[in-house]
């Protein structure tokens, strides 16, 4: 049997929480202890110990030697991700035994997916992505690094998500659309047609909402 591998949580909030009951039902991981900047030494979430922040975890890196940016904000994981990278740590996934990934779906390191999400066929997922709780994405997707489909979404075959973006809660895109990086789009809103990059958007079919 294999060994289990013994990972960190980078994060201390409602995501890191989430993430954390995810690791525990996960097979061969051993969840070792959370790195928060924000909490004192010997604080607890969900009963694993909080270390401290990033000294603290180049203190204790042959305890675990790889982790999971559990940030909901996209550009902050993405900086930690950057540091982590950058001393030597690797990225661990967290993916729900209650998520449906279907056969040809390639998931980058460090991404998460919660419960009742779904992934069809041919779909690539980015790394250090969120596909959040109960997310539906289609045959044929790509979704780019450090985006963050929030729960409820439903993207049909073919969409493409850019780097960076956010699409809120119980957004949905037609086949085909292009998403392009660092995008925000509102909750509830649908997607009917390409949306370029940095726009915000909001509304059913979706339209600009400011800068």
């Amino acid at each position: 049997m294999a060994a289990s591998l013994s990972v960190f949580v980078y994060g201390g909030g409602g995501h890191a929480r989430v993430v954390i009951d995810i690791l525990e039902r996960m097979k061969r991981i051993k969840l070792a202890f959370v790195v928060d900047d924000t909490r004192a030494h010997a604080a607890k979430l969900c009963g694993y110990p909080v270390i401290g922040g990033s000294d603290a975890l180049l203190a204790s890196r042959r305890r675990a030697r790889a982790g999971i940016v559990a940030i909901g904000d996209n550009g902050a994981r993405a900086r930690v991700a950057a540091w982590l990278t950058e001393h030597g740590f690797r990225a661990a996934s967290a993916i729900h035994p209650a998520a449906i990934i279907a056969r040809g779906v390639e998931i980058g390191d460090g991404t998460a997916v919660m419960a009742g999400a779904v992934i069809n066929s041919g779909t690539r997922i980015g790394s250090h992505v969120i596909i959040n709780t109960g997310a539906t994405i289609d045959h044929d997707c790509a979704i780019g690094d450090f985006a963050h489909v929030a729960p409820g979404c439903h993207l049909c075959g073919g969409v493409r998500v850019g780097a960076g973006t956010l699409l809120g809660v119980g957004t949905s895109a037609i086949p085909g659309v292009t998403i392009g990086a660092n995008v925000v789009i509102g909750a509830g809103s649908t997607v009917l047609q390409d949306i370029p990059d940095g726009a915000r958007m909001a509304g059913s079919p979706c339209r600009p909402v400011g800068s």
